[in-house]
């Protein structure tokens, strides 16, 4: 399994505009809907309210990599432009 995080760090009173957006556009369906995704869940800040925590899980590092390639994948990241500050990535490992 190939796990990753992504912490966005939304423009002030985006983040949930932003996760509705993605809905709306049919992109959540799209990438859940990909071979070998496991998991592919946004999470909310308590804490900061500009905070948005994105939870992907594949079968393999391979399947991410054609994941990032999708066309629905380049819609997404122009839909950032208006939502997202700035963007960061660690893989993790569940045990």
């Amino acid at each position: 399994m190939y796990n990753i995080y992504v912490v966005f760090n939304c423009l002030p009173r985006k983040r949930e505009a932003f996760v509705k957006r993605v809905r709306e556009e049919g992109i959540l369906d799209a990438i859940r809907a990909e071979d070998g995704c496991r998991r592919y869940d946004y999470y909310f800040s308590e804490e900061d309210e500009n905070k948005l925590l994105l939870v992907e899980a594949w079968e393999t590092k391979r399947h991410q990599e054609i994941h990032i390639g999708q066309p629905h994948m380049e819609t997404l990241r122009s839909l950032k432009d208006g939502y997202i500050a700035s963007t960061e990535l660690k893989e993790f490992e569940i045990r």
